[in-house]
């Protein structure tokens, strides 16, 4: 009889969370509104029109590249000396093939510009907001620098792999 009443006690708690969970899981579709619907109908616009700049970039029916950069280490440096160790890895989105052998034989002269530049921002705490890194602006000082080393015609995009913050 114990067993019975145990068995039955499990039965209910799995059968109550079973039926919670359905019940969590199976809410209906919340309505868009106004503000939403035109906030996703400008979404599309931009991607619409990220779209043709690559189309325009690689070409039609030419495949898109990538280039792997090595991990960036960077110290940030304070008043009391090193705080922080920051490690980047980067890879560069490229329209073809030509443009990543391009890209590839000016690796070192990236790397050094990505390093000034990092070092610079990271010191100044520019790109650090409460002890956190701020990832789209370093992604947008990483693109400018790129534009520069390498040409817009050359890159399409920057794609940080990797970013870490570790404390000293």
């Amino acid at each position: 009889m114990k067993k019975i009443m145990i068995a039955a006690g499990a039965l209910l708690v799995l059968g109550g969370g079973g039926a919670g969970g359905y019940f969590y899981f199976q809410k209906p579709a919340e309505a868009a509104t106004d503000a939403t619907a035109a906030a996703q109908a400008g979404h599309e616009k931009d991607d619409h029109g990220k779209k043709e700049k690559h189309a325009k970039k690689g070409g039609h029916g030419e495949k898109i590249e990538f280039v792997k950069l090595d991990p960036l280490v960077l110290p940030i440096v304070d008043g009391d000396g090193i705080s922080q160790i920051i490690s980047l890895v980067i890879a560069l989105e490229v329209p073809d093939a030509a443009s990543k052998s391009e890209v590839e034989a000016l690796i070192p002269r990236l790397k050094d510009a990505y390093i000034q530049e990092m070092y610079g921002l990271l010191n100044k705490h520019a790109a650090v907001k409460g002890g956190v890194l701020q990832v789209g602006y370093i992604k947008g000082k990483l693109s400018r620098v790129s534009a520069t080393v390498l040409g817009e015609e050359n890159f399409s995009d920057v794609l940080l792999q990797v970013v870490e913050q570790r404390p000293i």
